[in-house]
């Protein structure tokens, strides 16, 4: 039975964190530590896996630095912060990686696998999907750190640059799911359902002609009348969902798995909309409104997933969530991590706010990956 401890804490220093932390968590002596804390902390980093090493008596910390980290019912931000998770796992359970210490080559050799990136990374998603094929599963869970100044990693030691994390065997039981924080435009046919549309013309980001027609006619038809009038204001809540290959028809009413983008421009005059990341013609694509009714929504549908698969309350979670959602998107700070509270109870749980979502083999925006441990 694996047994899960959190503890966090805010204060004026690193020192006095970590030793309300410390008070909390006592001395497990061996097993797998997680460890998040805000970017005011980043110059202290070494310090406080040393101090953590020597009193917990755990070698094995890893994690990384957020603008913002989440605990049980909790978000800090704008502020020192340490959030901390221990569990006693065996030492053949798991396997700490970085540059530094080499992922098993071949599938197979792990399950699933808890992951933190650089985000000045080249080509940080052909990391990911390089690493989802060493794992057994093809499962990953983990977010790009986000900070105000230097970003690091702990994989063992502080650390920079590219992945790191730590991997997992088939005895460590986990369950985890997505929610996007937004939710697909429905046809006004009343035919239900989202509302897909067939890329027939594109040049690099920018969309021309969707079924054959110009972009912004499409677009315009989507959102309707009122939202059409002031196209600048549309733009910021209304996002494009680009469909991920083969997951449409797994929950067509929940729009299958896409990846949510920005709208960066529209031009009236040629009818095209500019949106932030690279198009495929015969690719498909959808509109997806993001609002604090939407992310509700999602959380909840998330949760209730989650709950549905449970025969026992789970022993720990792993929380990692886009820096755009928080209180942006949920109308005060805490209130996000208060409804998955609502959900779980008191689980430890311990995460950080992302400058991008890791879930499977790829990197998402705008979303939240929850996971949680079982015995």
């Amino acid at each position: 039975m694996s047994r899960f401890r959190c503890a966090h804490a805010s204060g004026p220093t690193w020192r006095e964190c970590l030793e309300t932390c410390l008070a909390r968590l006592g001395r497990p002596g061996s097993g797998l530590g997680f460890l998040y804390f805000t970017d005011a902390l980043v110059p202290h980093a070494e310090k406080i896996v040393a101090e953590l090493r020597e009193r917990t008596g755990i070698v094995d910390w890893v994690g990384t630095v957020g603008v913002g980290i989440l605990a049980t019912g909790t978000e800090y931000l704008d502020q020192p912060a340490l959030a901390l998770m221990v569990t006693d796992l065996r030492s053949d359970q798991y396997h700490v990686f970085s540059g530094r210490s080499r992922a098993p080559s071949t599938p197979g050799a792990a399950h699933f696998a808890v992951v933190h990136a650089d985000p000045h990374t080249p080509d940080v998603s052909a990391l990911i999907a390089d690493m989802s094929s060493k794992v057994e599963s093809g499962y990953l869970v983990g977010g790009v750190s986000s900070s105000r100044s230097r970003t690091v990693q702990v994989a063992k030691d502080v650390i920079s640059g590219g992945l790191s994390g730590v991997l997992f065997s088939t005895e460590v039981g986990v369950s985890t799911r997505l929610t996007q924080g937004c939710s697909p435009l429905e046809s006004k046919t009343g035919t239900g359902g989202p509302v897909r549309h067939r890329v027939t013309d594109c040049v690099s980001n920018v969309l021309v002609t969707l079924d054959g027609r110009p972009a912004l006619d499409v677009f315009r038809e989507d959102i309707g009348d009122l939202l059409a009038r002031d196209l600048e204001r549309a733009a910021q809540f209304i996002h494009v969902g680009l469909s991920v290959p083969g997951s449409g028809q797994a929950d067509r009413r929940a729009g299958g798995d896409y990846l949510v983008r920005n709208l960066v421009a529209i031009d009236p005059q040629k009818k095209l909309i500019a949106v932030g990341d690279y198009l495929e013609r015969g690719s498909e694509i959808l509109f997806c409104k993001r609002d604090q009714t939407s992310a509700r929504e999602d959380l909840s549908r998330m949760l209730e997933e989650l709950s549905a698969e449970m025969s026992d309350p789970p022993s720990g979670a792993l929380y990692f969530s886009c820096v755009g959602r928080g209180e942006h998107m949920f109308g005060r700070r805490g209130a996000e991590l208060q409804l998955v509270q609502e959900s779980l109870g008191d689980v430890p749980l311990v995460g950080f706010f992302c400058s991008g979502e890791i879930s499977h083999d790829r990197l998402y925006g705008y979303t939240g990956v929850l996971t949680l441990f079982h015995d």
